[in-house]
């Protein structure tokens, strides 16, 4: 369900503007500085520099990752990328300028997509995927549907991830592995790890890009290169990984 407004103070710039029902945007594509303004005014907000600060930060995560961040990683950027990083990602200065919460009163002014935890995200679905029929597309190297370990059986989505979390071990990951022709070495666990570690620290499963940027400032350039990784796992060390590492599969853009 969408509604139209017009805005006179900005008619000229923004003439009929679709919203969803929540008063976001209907096409992220039609945002811009002075819909910005108009968003922020009916949220009750006058945007200033330090506003601009967040917005421009978010749209820039969005622009380079395809997903808006989450909180935790969100503050990360601001820490790591303000002046003052450490005061601005702070919860007090970001309730200040965005009293309805920085991800949805902000990425609403933004133009964003509300982000969601990967958690979320299997709820919402987890009742679908037991319905669903678990025929494939195509044929692919990974289980679908489900199969069966040492004499338990385990459910895993049409894209070959685990529907339980809790089911994963190390014993389970080197059988799905070996499905996907893979044998796991000392490398390639180091990478399963800092995936799971990424997502229970997180709560989201970091896409490829967002995965190297993070390797590369613990591990090194040549533990994060596309190379290395990709030689590790072929079929892509978010997506591949993260169905090996028992974990949802990533959010947004993903392995390219």
């Amino acid at each position: 369900m969408s509604s139209q407004f017009d805005s006179a103070k900005h008619s000229d710039a923004l003439k009929k503007v679709k919203l969803t029902s929540s008063g976001r945007l209907e096409s992220l594509s039609e945002w811009n500085k002075e819909i910005a303004i108009m968003l922020a005014e009916k949220e009750g907000l006058e945007l200033k520099p330090a506003h601009w600060e967040i917005l421009n930060l978010l749209r820039a995560y969005y622009t380079e990752y395809n997903i808006s961040p989450i909180k935790k990683l969100l503050k990360k950027e601001i820490s790591e990328k303000l002046p003052d990083g450490e005061i601005k990602s702070s919860d007090a200065y970001l309730e200040n300028l965005f009293p309805n919460g920085v991800l949805t009163q902000g990425t609403k002014i933004a133009g964003l997509p509300v982000p969601m935890l990967d958690a979320e995200i299997e709820g919402m679905h987890v009742i679908t995927r037991k319905k669903s029929k678990a025929v494939p597309a195509k044929e692919v190297s990974h289980f679908v549907g489900t199969f069966e370990f040492e004499k338990e059986v385990f459910s895993v989505t049409e894209k070959g991830n685990l529907v339980n979390l809790a089911d994963w071990n190390e014993r389970l990951a080197e059988f799905m592995a070996s499905k996907e022709h893979i044998r796991l070495t000392p490398d390639h666990w180091e990478v399963i790890n800092y995936l799971r570690k990424f997502y229970f620290n997180y709560g989201i499963t970091p896409m490829v890009r967002l995965l190297m940027k993070h390797m590369r400032r613990e591990l090194g350039e040549g533990k994060s290169s596309h190379d290395y990784l990709y030689h590790l796992f072929p079929g892509g060390p978010s997506r591949q990984g993260s169905r090996i590492a028992g974990l949802p599969e990533p959010q947004g853009c993903i392995d390219n």
